[in-house]
């Protein structure tokens, strides 16, 4: 995000990224820095508070010697940190941000997010940043301002200047917080973001407006005009199963249950776990076909189900109408055959008809 952001011309804290304790020693002293901020890097919150197995408490720290920085990193590369939003065993540590650690003065929040109710983006802002945004929302609302962004002209002067007074900036500081609004949303049409939020959008108290830390999610079906992008994309902390999902272009999230589902469409999978844990049930995974799908994904997608050793049973539900029923039959008993199935298997296609394979736990449904 710090990369992304200083191409742009936004403001940010002069850094560097080490993934050995001997380059962030040497990152420390090229900074040349008061002080030195050390923040491990995970795709997980809550750094701040978690633990390593090396016994290291904290996965950031401050410090003015840059030889503590070489020394600190020792006991943060390799390792794993487990925070509140991380598994129980952690996550291993493979890098770490050395960066020039600036005083804050006053925190903001800033965010610009797509939102389909206003057909387009917003800017979404408060006096209150620092910390969860939705904590500000659900106890002060009054604290939260908006501005919706025409998508063809772009956020104009006076809409930058308002949000920035809205965010208490004064005097100076106010045209410099417009002027780097104005660069965020370069960023967020540059980048085809879904959303860029920055928290917190502070001053310093030597009167500079400085990015400090941000989150930017990009939209998946500009992958190809974003090569760039999505070859930074950290793939080693993402669930395997997901991973060889996406591979086959499935929508797959694991759950906690027992019921394998397999369904073409968003809306009816997100239904059909719902009809499961209606009654009494528990969906042992989110998995969305879509359309367009062919017999190897259908086989690739069982494999997927039949790998997970909570799973006791599999419902296929689809609906034709986005989806050949004869392919996912096809690849239903292609799979039935060479995975050798040993869980029920319950099927519901509706719309093409076809006469399907018999399997001692095949049980189906025309309509």
């Amino acid at each position: 995000s710090k990369k992304l952001m200083q191409e742009s011309g936004v403001a940010v804290q002069r850094f560097y990224v080490a993934d050995s304790a001997s380059e962030a020693l040497e990152a420390a002293k090229r900074l040349d820095a008061k002080e030195i901020v050390l923040k491990a890097q995970i795709l997980a919150g809550g750094r701040g508070k978690g633990v390593f197995n090396s016994g290291l408490k904290g996965g950031v720290h401050l410090t003015k010697d840059p030889a503590v920085v070489g020394e600190l990193a020792r006991k943060m590369l390799g390792f794993n940190l487990t925070t509140k939003q991380t598994p129980k065993d952690g996550v291993k540590v493979k890098t770490v941000m050395v960066a020039e650690a600036l005083d804050i003065s006053r925190e903001t929040y800033f965010a610009i997010l797509m939102d389909r109710s206003c057909n387009g983006p917003v800017m979404v802002g408060s006096p209150q940043g620092g910390m969860d945004i939705e904590d500000v929302a659900a106890k002060n609302p009054e604290l939260i301002f908006k501005e919706v962004i025409d998508i063809f002209e772009g956020v104009q002067d006076d809409q930058a200047v308002r949000m920035a007074a809205n965010l208490g900036f004064k005097g100076p500081l106010q045209r410099q917080a417009a002027d780097q609004i104005k660069r965020l949303y370069d960023l967020f049409l540059k980048v085809d973001a879904t959303q860029v939020e920055v928290n917190p959008f502070g001053e310093t108290p030597e009167g500079q407006v400085v990015c400090f830390d941000a989150k930017i999610n990009f939209d998946d079906n500009a992958e190809f005009r974003q090569k760039a992008v999505f070859a930074m994309d950290d793939m080693t902390e993402s669930d395997p199963t997901e991973m060889h999902a996406a591979k086959w272009d499935l929508k797959y999230i694991g759950l906690d249950g027992n019921i394998a589902c397999f369904v073409n469409g968003a809306g009816l999978a997100m239904a059909t776990c719902d009809i499961i844990d209606l009654h009494g049930g528990k969906p042992a995974n989110f998995l969305d076909l879509g359309g367009g799908v062919k017999e190897r994904q259908v086989y690739e997608a069982f494999k997927l189900l039949t790998a997970d050793p909570k799973v006791e049973a599999i419902l296929v539900n689809i609906f034709g109408g986005i989806v050949n029923c004869a392919i996912i039959a096809n690849g239903i008993t292609k799979a039935c055959r060479e995975l050798e199935l040993k869980v029920p298997l319950v099927v519901r296609l509706e719309a093409t008809a076809m006469v399907m394979n018999e399997h001692p736990y095949t049980a189906l449904t025309f309509q």
